[in-house]
């Protein structure tokens, strides 16, 4: 949620930076038109209230001095009627006012590279070079693991349907060897570990931001008859861990890393990745979450996306850093750095983490705050990173490891927890 406030007093300004990210520039006149309305009806609420109290001390002067009343108890009540309806005037327009400012996302950043497609996006940095294959043609992630039994798309599909898999075996031992490394990395980093529910109710999707655009886009999972939301992503029982509590300052800011199942409908990708482990409705993840000072809040983003880096270097998976463009960015965020790693069967790069922050977005929205230092209430920065989508790192190894005879070799930090394995060979499994 934004500060009504900062639109109000920057109206062209605020009017350009929304045109960034394709807002119509009537959807902000109609927002401060209902602002205006309703600011008005208050004024009248209040001199209404006034002559209410006027005409009370009238009242009680004339009954102490036995004189008829009667002519200002009938004006006591019509007053008494018209606030009353004032009243439903305003929460009306309250109402249509807040459903619109829902609808406008954060104001991005002045350094957010401006476009209204994910064309034009700032390359930061490339790590790693991507191997050459001399000797033979790579083939695709989900072709290897099928090949070496450890992935199984068909029987997930006679199961459940299409965008979901199996891991079988070594597949299962990788998946969870890499949320685990990735959960180490970042408790010693100075996250600390939470297992978060993976389900919650509608004013947690609100408050994080994906309420209402998930329900219209219908992009999630609702459960029927209830007012739970299977979760897109941890980042949304995280923020909302704090959501209407005040923060005490000395424990700012607050770092937390949880591995949950992400659950997305994919509605709008039909016809995109319908094969492999880049697009499922299930699929694991290790989240990153900071609270902040508003003062901290870039250096935070810059921490978390070192962080997601790190665990790349760490598997020795190339890849490059990006900061998206004003319109590709989520609906939160005032600025994203994507992290993409190379994918040697696609000859590109597929994103793997999405590093945001999302400032006082939303801290407004889910009312989370600390008491600075003169006592005065402020609203935190919440910023949120990938550390990693756990799916998306094994097709990426499964890929950039893979050897000519249909074998991958499992990166030297993971050995360990996988039991000093060093390669996954082909397992047969009826």
């Amino acid at each position: 949620m934004l500060d009504m406030k900062l639109i109000r007093n920057n109206e062209q300004w605020f009017k350009e930076k929304m045109a960034t990210r394709g807002i119509d520039e009537k959807q902000i006149d109609e927002l401060l038109a209902l602002d205006q309305n309703r600011r008005d009806i208050l004024v009248k609420v209040e001199s209404l209230k006034a002559e209410r109290n006027t005409v009370s001390d009238e009242i009680a002067k004339m009954k102490r001095a036995k004189e008829d009343a009667s002519g200002p108890i009938n004006r006591m009540k019509e007053v008494g009627a018209e606030i009353k309806e004032l009243d439903e005037q305003e929460q009306t327009v309250s109402a249509k006012q807040h459903n619109l400012a829902a609808h406008l996302p954060n104001i991005p950043n002045d350094d957010d590279p401006i476009s209204l497609t994910e064309e034009g996006a700032n390359e930061l940095r490339r790590v790693g070079t991507p191997r050459e294959f001399t000797d033979f043609k790579p083939k695709n992630h989900w072709e290897i693991g099928e090949n070496l039994g450890i992935l199984n798309f068909e029987r997930s599909a006679k199961v459940a349907g299409s965008r979901f898999v199996y891991y079988i075996g070594a597949g299962s031992l990788l998946e969870r060897a890499l949320y685990n490394f990735f959960l180490d990395q970042n408790t010693d980093a100075g996250f600390e570990e939470i297992i978060p529910p993976y389900m919650v109710n509608s004013e947690s999707m609100y408050g994080t931001g994906q309420f209402p655009k998930f329900l219209e886009k219908k992009a999630g999972f609702e459960i029927a008859d209830s007012d739970l939301t299977m979760i897109p992503t941890a980042e949304v029982p995280l923020v909302n861990y704090y959501r209407g509590e005040v923060i005490p300052e000395d424990k700012l800011p607050v770092k937390f890393t949880a591995l949950s199942p992400a659950f997305r409908s994919e509605a709008g990708s039909a016809g995109r990745d319908t094969r492999g482990l880049i697009r499922l409705h299930q699929f694991n993840k290790v989240e990153m979450v900071q609270f902040t000072k508003p003062e901290d809040s870039w250096a935070a983003l810059e921490e978390i996306t070192h962080q997601a880096e790190k665990l790349l270097k760490l598997l020795k998976i190339p890849y490059h850093v990006i900061t998206l463009t004003t319109s590709d960015m989520s609906f939160t965020a005032a600025m994203t750095h994507d992290l993409e790693v190379w994918m040697p069967a696609q000859n590109c790069y597929r994103e793997i983490s999405s590093c945001s922050n999302t400032t006082d977005f939303q801290a407004r929205r889910a009312k989370i705050q600390y008491r600075d230092e003169s006592g005065k209430l402020q609203f935190v920065h919440t910023l949120n990173g990938s550390g990693l989508a756990v799916g998306r790192a094994v097709a990426a190894i499964l890929e950039n490891f893979q050897n000519e005879d249909g074998t991958v070799n499992i990166p030297e930090v993971l050995q360990p927890y996988m039991h000093g394995m060093k390669k996954i060979e082909k397992q047969d499994l009826f």
